[in-house]
């Protein structure tokens, strides 16, 4: 299961409806956040995410983007916890983080380590990777893509039993890739698993311009989840201000074949109407949703 909980879609400063920009990520126990804006930690109570943690990835200091790391960590630090944390953050940024993480205290109770990112470096975990990208905002920043790895193709149990075989440990070998012998015959993985299958993959951009590596790591991805800070009749102050239009979004997205688009970081003038984007956004691309704060959606597996 891969659950996304959007905990924070505002721009710049927190409005009664939106928070400024936090995303939770939960996939089979473990859970990661991407951005952590001022109050995100009252919005992790507030939707139910949890606290139990171990990475938080910056896309850049912007206040809005980790100012709220400064109140997680007090709060996590007063519930006893010990485990480490790992914080990361693009390349020469380190030291914005570490001011924020020892304001106001001499010593943090747990070990936190904050790792600086370059584009296109990978965080490796078991079965997936945590994929780091440019982007465009006018300062250091990256995007970051949760990237599933291929996934055992189906293992056809019909084919295994006509071949010979029993239920049993057979089954197990030949799907993990492993060659059997029965009756002096070799049985090969090929003969009763059908072709590996893709994982799931989620690409969060943060703050940026239409950038060609988010249209290159969103490839066929699962879920995209872009800036959308305006609307067309802001298209030129999306450019000065390093950010896109809902509709710029929805195009890259199209062109990029992804198969769900959210759009997020949306300015505070578009509180009471955030339909017009989604209406710009969805006559480019039509999977498009402005995403509220509180929105949690799950992904499964494609074909499944």
């Amino acid at each position: 299961m891969i659950r996304v909980t959007f905990l924070g879609t505002g721009a710049s400063r927190p409005t009664v409806a939106r928070n400024v920009s936090a995303v939770a990520v939960q996939r089979e126990g473990e859970h990661f956040l991407f951005d952590c804006g001022e109050g995100t930690q009252r919005q992790m109570m507030r939707f139910g995410t949890g606290f139990t943690l171990d990475d938080i990835f910056i896309t850049h200091v912007h206040a809005d983007h980790y100012l709220g790391v400064i109140g997680l960590l007090r709060t996590l630090g007063l519930q006893g916890r010990e485990e480490a944390m790992r914080v990361w953050t693009p390349k020469g940024t380190r030291g914005v983080l570490e001011d924020a993480i020892h304001l106001g205290v001499e010593r943090v109770p747990f070990p936190i380590a904050v790792n600086e990112l370059e584009p296109d470096e990978k965080v490796a975990r078991d079965g997936f990777d945590i994929v780091a990208f440019a982007t465009r905002h006018g300062i250091r920043s990256l995007g970051y893509a949760l990237a599933e790895h291929r996934r055992l193709g189906r293992f056809d149990p019909d084919k295994a039993r006509a071949l010979g075989l029993a239920e049993g440990p057979e089954f197990g070998r030949l799907h993990r890739g492993e060659t059997v012998e029965v009756k002096g015959r070799t049985i090969e993985p090929g003969d009763v698993v059908g072709p590996a299958r893709p994982g799931r993959t989620v690409v969060y951009t943060g703050d940026t311009r239409p950038a060609p590596a988010t249209e290159r790591v969103a490839r066929d991805a699962d879920l995209l989840i872009h800036d959308a800070t305006f609307d067309d009749e802001e298209v030129d102050r999306a450019g000065a201000t390093g950010h896109s239009t809902a509709r710029q979004a929805a195009r890259l997205a199209r062109e990029a074949g992804v198969h769900r688009l959210v759009l997020t970081h949306v300015s505070s003038r578009y509180s009471d109407n955030p339909r017009r984007l989604e209406r710009e956004a969805r006559e480019e691309f039509s999977a498009s949703i402005v995403a509220f704060d509180g929105l949690s959606l799950e992904l499964p597996y494609r074909g499944d």
